[in-house]
């Protein structure tokens, strides 16, 4: 994940997933989420929501720690709405 950081007070930031975009896995399930993911973690740090992001961090540690078995698209051991679910869940435990 990246961000494009503003520095004016009240200035527009972005986050963003990186890597690219993949489009030969369109509607295939298969495009791992974790950078999407991580980039909603880095704009609650920048919004001034830090223990929000630090739980999303967590989560998504615990997830790629010992749940995927790979990064890789498709290879990950779980489609990409699984891996979502699974952050879900180590968010809500």
């Amino acid at each position: 994940a990246g961000g494009n950081l503003n520095p004016d007070d009240g200035g527009v930031s972005m986050f963003e997933p990186m890597g690219g975009s993949a489009p030969k896995y369109t509607g295939m399930n298969k495009i791992n989420p974790i950078a999407a993911i991580n980039a909603m973690a880095m704009l609650l740090e920048h919004s001034g929501q830090p223990q929000s992001a630090a739980r999303i961090d967590k989560a998504v540690a615990s997830v790629t720690g010992t749940k995927m078995k790979s990064q890789a698209a498709g290879r990950m051991g779980f489609s990409t709405s699984e891996v979502g679910d699974l952050v879900v869940a180590a968010l809500e435990s």
